[in-house]
């Protein structure tokens, strides 16, 4: 069925961010499919990240196919590609320090350095708002909801 009159298939971006979001899906699926799912009165280790793949690949596939109304892939302008490598750094450099400095120094200099080295926002009010930030996440998660964020070595 293909020919000189059958269009070319166009590739949009959406079609590979959708893509991304359900094989993403699926990756964690099969991770975790060795964990107990439970039943609702008794949610297992697994009921979560379970949920969490199904909706990613639900809303995955509901990207790919309303894709075709974004901008094509080969349209992209790709000449913001080291600020993204920047940010994708220092948050690598955050994570594999978050269990030796804990939750709140973590957190506070991961979003200081995003907006003062890579956005370039005034370094006073940077600050104030990483601060202000890390610690309502804080009264969120770790007080209002009981989380277990890392405590680190400066935590006492």
């Amino acid at each position: 069925m293909s020919g000189p009159d059958k269009p070319a298939m166009t590739l949009h971006s959406d079609h590979v961010a959708g893509g991304v979001f359900a094989a993403l899906g699926v990756l964690v699926f099969i991770i975790g499919w060795d964990l107990p799912f439970g039943t609702l009165s008794t949610p297992g280790a697994g009921m979560l990240p379970k949920l969490m793949a199904g909706l990613l690949i639900l809303f995955g596939l509901g990207i790919v196919a309303t894709g075709a109304e974004s901008q094509p892939l080969s349209h992209l302008p790709w000449d913001d590609w080291t600020h993204a490598a920047q940010v994708t750094a220092i948050t690598a450099v955050a994570v594999s320090l978050y269990t030796t400095l804990g939750f709140l120094i973590t957190m506070s200099l991961l979003v200081f350095t995003l907006l003062a080295v890579i956005e370039r926002k005034n370094v006073i009010a940077a600050a104030a708002y990483a601060c202000g930030l890390t610690l309502f996440a804080y009264w969120l998660f770790g007080i209002l909801l009981k989380a277990p964020l890392e405590r680190g070595l400066f935590w006492l």
